[in-house]
């Protein structure tokens, strides 16, 4: 990060943040005020040559309009973000920042879990019952959304779903018992999420449930059987020992998994790619971890 993208973002991120004690569609309002914030790049003519030929196509609900990302295969990447803290909307992020790879979406606010993780799953299951091979789906996160990606592997893995090809999970919000050290230990340093604004939020989330429920905060989980994962993270964030631990399970369960933290940088900072050096180059190798194992399922399907 060089000394001017440090600034500008400093000067974005000192523009306010989330009045957490606020009712959730004035946060979303909040939200989105503060995702417009952030610039949004354009490709570059390298990466627009790099890109040629290949296309995503992303799937929303209702009649919200397909996008396509010139980075990834003709794939299914289905999203699922649930704002920084508990059940909050938001803007998703395009893979190397670029508009279009993704386009805002209903995140069920103010629905309890295990409701969310239903959802989630049914909207997974309409893929495959559409025709689409499971291999060429794959799940991907942001912050509470990246728990609840995992969630949803672990739902459908118990059913005897087939699962889909790996997950992209960025930042995730995994433990809402908010039992990791980096809670206190990262407080100082992290300047979008704080352990009071994560506490106010997580009633609305858990609605009485056990927060340590597997389904709810999946580092408490058996992650066998998961699909392989892609987990990035910054190392200012007091969710970084929910990533930690996210990986040392899924690590122990056999599970293939990526940790890839990115020091100095805030809570899922792709969403920063057009201020950050970091947040694109992250970018670039989600996009190749993606491509990577939907064309080894795609082969192991025609084998």
């Amino acid at each position: 990060m060089s000394k001017d993208q440090k600034l500008a973002l400093d000067g974005v991120l000192r523009q306010g943040g989330l009045d957490l004690q606020a009712d959730v569609p004035t946060l979303r309002a909040s939200f989105n005020e503060l995702m417009a914030r952030i610039p949004r790049p354009t490709m570059s003519g390298r990466a627009r040559r790099r890109s040629a030929g290949q296309r995503h196509r992303g799937h929303r609900s209702g009649s919200q309009r397909r996008r396509r990302d010139p980075l990834l295969p003709r794939r299914r990447l289905r999203h699922r973000l649930g704002g920084d803290v508990g059940p909050l909307g938001g803007r998703t992020r395009p893979a190397h920042g670029r508009k279009g790879h993704h386009a805002r979406l209903p995140t069920g606010a103010g629905t309890p879990v295990p409701g969310r993780g239903r959802d989630a799953q049914n909207a997974y299951r309409g893929l495959l019952e559409q025709g689409v091979d499971p291999g060429q789906i794959a799940l991907a996160g942001e912050s509470a959304g990246g728990g609840l990606a995992v969630a949803t592997l672990l739902g459908l893995r118990d059913a005897g779903t087939p699962l889909p090809s790996c997950a992209f999970l960025m930042s995730p919000y995994a433990d809402l018992t908010l039992s990791g050290d980096s809670i206190a230990d990262r407080e100082a340093v992290d300047r979008t999420l704080t352990p009071a604004g994560l506490r106010l939020r997580i009633p609305d989330y858990v609605a009485g449930a056990d927060a340590a429920d597997p389904l709810i905060s999946p580092v408490f989980g058996d992650l066998t059987g998961l699909p392989p994962l892609l987990i990035q993270v910054g190392s200012n964030e007091i969710l970084l020992s929910d990533a930690l631990r996210l990986a040392e399970r899924a690590a122990m369960a056999d599970v293939t998994v990526t940790l890839d933290v990115t020091d100095g940088v805030p809570h899922v900072f792709q969403a920063f790619a057009a201020m950050l050096d970091e947040a694109g180059a992250a970018l670039d190798r989600a996009s190749t971890f993606l491509r990577t194992n939907l064309a080894a399922t795609e082969r192991l399907g025609a084998a």
